[in-house]
Order: structure tokens, then C-alpha cells, then sequence
């Protein structure tokens, strides 16, 4: 059988770093975003470091603000999904210590996307939004799959776990399952308008890579747990 490599020993420097350089990658699509928009402002000579450092919003600034906060958060999304199957089959368990944090800025992500939909397309219109969510089946999956996101992130501190219980909070945190793929389909069906699949087929593609090393590691370890006798008697009931 082929041998997993040795679990990498961290302290609790190393770890903090580790979460230091990750929360800071997962923060700059928020800066460059947000130097993107008050950088004309704030530098507005060609050339400035500042107009260099922010994200190019283009043409349609309020689309490209909309668009990047919810790939972004679908991206994260996915990283947080990615991360329990690496820990088991890289045999990395400090990897989990990364989850909540991906999890909470996938949120973060999905928050802004939403903020820039309530915003941009409706200016806080709660009649418009109802009427938009029922009305276009793209916003309403991604409506749902934001809902969802709601109570995991309110839930993903250790307080939450101890008032609700380790298995409540289990059961609670699968909506993730739901979640991950109703955004996909938003972001799928967003995009079918311009017949581009390119993005959508690439998530669709992760998700089913990070289901199939899950049951496959469920099927690893009933394998691992089954005892000789376990086996002798499946054989001679076949």
C-alpha cells in the first residue's frame, strides 16, 4: 500500500504565519477592488502607484465590482470544500486550521456580492430585489445559496459550537454541500447567457473531483475498519 507523507510538525509561530500569509492573499481581491475604486480619486495622475495597484474596473465599473466579489467568493468557496479531503488524503491535519478562516472569507466575498446586487442593481429596493429573485431562476439559486452561507458563518465560532452541540453543529455546517453547488449553478446560468462555460465547467469540475476523494476516502476507511471476520462472512454470503 502506498505510504502517505509523514504529517509536517508546526509550532504555533509557524501556524500563525501560515494564517497571516493566507488571510492576506484572501484579502487583496478586496483591496485591489477597493484601491480600484477610490484610487482615480484619491491618486488620479496616470501612472501612480496607487492606480497601479488597484483592480482595472473597466467600463462598467459596478459590473466588474459584481462580478469579482462573487467569482472570488466561489473560488474561496471551493478552497474551504478542498480542504478536509487534502488534510485526509496529504495526511496534513494543521491543514484544518485554515477552514474556518476560507470559510469566513468566502462569506465575506458573498456579502459584497450580494451588497452589490442590493446596491447597484436595486438601490436597496426591497420590492425590486423580491421581485427579481422570483423572477430571474439565476438570481434565485443565488439567493438561496447565499442564505444558507447565512447561519454557518453566524455558527463558525467555538461558542456556537459548544451551545449547539458537535453533532447539531455537523449536521448544521452540511448545508455547505447545498450551498457550494446552488452558487455554482448561479454562476452557470449567469453565464449561459454569453454561451461562456469556460469558469462554470472549471467549478463543476472541482466540486465533483472534491466529492468523488471524499467517497473515496469513506470507502478507504470501512475498508480499513473491517476486521478478517467481517470479511469471511460477506464472502459466504455472496
Amino acid at each position: 500500500m502506498r505510504r502517505r507523507a509523514a504529517p509536517i510538525a508546526f509550532g504555533l509561530r509557524h501556524l500563525l504565519l501560515i494564517k497571516i500569509m493566507v488571510w492576506l492573499i484572501a484579502l487583496l481581491p478586496a483591496l485591489r477592488l477597493g484601491v480600484g475604486v477610490l484610487g482615480p480619486v484619491l491618486a488620479p495622475s496616470e501612472g501612480s502607484f496607487l492606480l497601479a495597484l488597484g483592480k482595472d474596473l473597466g467600463a462598467n465599473p459596478l459590473e466588474t465590482l459584481t462580478r469579482n466579489t462573487g467569482f472570488t467568493a466561489l473560488c474561496l468557496l471551493s478552497l474551504t470544500l478542498a480542504v478536509t479531503p487534502l488534510r485526509q488524503w496529504l495526511g496534513q491535519p494543521w491543514l484544518i486550521r485554515l477552514r474556518r478562516m476560507l470559510g469566513l472569507f468566502a462569506f465575506f466575498y458573498a456579502a459584497l456580492h450580494v451588497l452589490c446586487w442590493v446596491w447597484f442593481d436595486h438601490f436597496f429596493d426591497p420590492r425590486e430585489m423580491a421581485k427579481d429573485v422570483l423572477k430571474r431562476p439565476f438570481i434565485t439559486l443565488g439567493f438561496i445559496a447565499f442564505a444558507l452561507l447565512v447561519p454557518l458563518a453566524l455558527t463558525s465560532f467555538n461558542a456556537a459550537l459548544r451551545f449547539l452541540g458537535g453533532r447539531r453543529w455537523q449536521w448544521l455546517h452540511r448545508l455547505v454541500y447545498v450551498a457550494a453547488p446552488l452558487a455554482v449553478a448561479h454562476f452557470w446560468w449567469m453565464k449561459a447567457g454569453k454561451h461562456d462555460f469556460a469558469q462554470p465547467l472549471g467549478f463543476v469540475a472541482v466540486l465533483a473531483l472534491l466529492a468523488g476523494a471524499r467517497v473515496a476516502w469513506r470507502q478507504r476507511e470501512r475498508r480499513a475498519r473491517a476486521t478478517p471476520t467481517d470479511w469471511i462472512q460477506v464472502s459466504r454470503k455472496s
